[in-house]
């Protein structure tokens, strides 16, 4: 497991942290398999979305924020529970299948870090697991007429 530090640049924002992480995976040593990302904050998530133009992550955001306003009335006294909503709408992880040692993305995807609370500095957590060959020779029984 890697940790990735992104420092968040205003209050509610997308990271791109694309290659940060195809970094993390093509220093795992992995060649093919999946590639697991935790956001461990809860007013923070994960999205993989498009990356092409940055009008998408702007529609994402104000969608979010109309949906969840900033300024309505909750019972966190915190201030931020518009942050906790809407990193619980968008979730705190995302899953990429990992070929050739890089994230096998479309090709209008990136990776961003969901801050809700910010700027603050945060960091997301990447597992990178091997895929599995094959059931080993050894593992397998023997056809036999007896066992078919």
């Amino acid at each position: 497991m890697e940790r990735i530090h992104v420092r968040t640049r205003s209050p509610q924002c997308l990271e791109d942290v694309t290659g940060q992480v195809n970094e993390a995976v093509r220093r795992s040593g992995v060649d093919e398999g999946v590639c697991h990302l935790f956001a461990p904050h809860t007013t923070a998530g994960l999205v993989i979305n498009e990356n092409a133009d940055p009008d998408v992550g702007r529609d994402l955001l104000e969608k979010l924020e109309a949906l969840v306003p900033s300024d309505a009335s909750y019972h966190h006294l915190e201030g931020n529970a518009h942050a906790h909503i809407k990193s619980s709408l968008v979730g705190h992880s995302a899953a990429a299948p990992v070929v050739g040692g890089r994230l096998a993305l479309g090709r209008w995807q990136g990776v961003y870090l969901a801050e809700f609370d910010g700027p603050r500095e945060r960091s997301v957590l990447v597992t990178v697991v091997a895929a599995r060959a094959g059931t080993p020779a050894e593992a397998t029984p023997e056809r036999t007429e007896a066992n078919p």
